[in-house]
């Protein structure tokens, strides 16, 4: 499969704490890749920012309804200067702490964040292992919980889809 990328189901975190946004809401899928959790989420109605730097991965979403597609670097500063705010913000490993305080005031009251990634313990596994790519423990709790109502939390070792040590938070702007 020379240039084509196998779109991976949705994490089952991101599935179970979507019925949360606004049905038909405007979802921000930040660093999406290949689009998994964007195409996903547009198939259940929602519009979706999908938001990545690589061209290629994202130019099979290119033209899918209710998918806006967006090539932009964020580490290079290139964030979007509009007024936009979200009903719900998806993100899946992927961490740019320089974004972390930003996406909480990217969304509308009571609008959602759904965020994933690994931490620290997961170069154990392979990669990510270099620790600005890894969250400490209680990191996005300690961030968030100041910011946004926190509705749930968890960190720690799992061993599916493969091994990893992930943190996870679901949590909503006040309305």
């Amino acid at each position: 499969m020379t240039g084509q990328y196998l779109i991976e189901k949705p994490s089952p975190w991101i599935v179970e704490n979507t019925p949360l946004i606004n049905k038909n809401g405007l979802v921000l899928d930040l660093a999406c890749g290949t689009g998994r959790h964007a195409i996903w989420l547009a198939k259940q109605g929602y519009q979706v920012d999908a938001l990545d730097r690589d061209a290629q991965a994202v130019s099979s979403m290119v033209g899918m309804d209710n998918i806006n597609v967006v090539v932009i670097d964020l580490e290079a500063g290139d964030w979007p200067q509009s007024e936009q705010r979200y009903n719900g913000i998806i993100v899946s490993r992927y961490l740019y702490r320089a974004l972390l305080n930003t996406l909480a005031t990217l969304l509308n009251p009571g609008g959602v964040l759904i965020y994933e990634t690994f931490m620290v313990g997961n170069e154990c596994y392979g990669k990510p292992s270099n620790a600005h790519f890894l969250l400490q423990p209680n990191e996005l709790l300690e961030i968030y919980s100041p910011l946004l109502n926190v509705i749930s939390f968890e960190q720690g070792e799992e061993q599916l889809p493969r091994p990893a040590v992930m943190q996870r938070i679901c949590a909503t702007r006040q309305g």
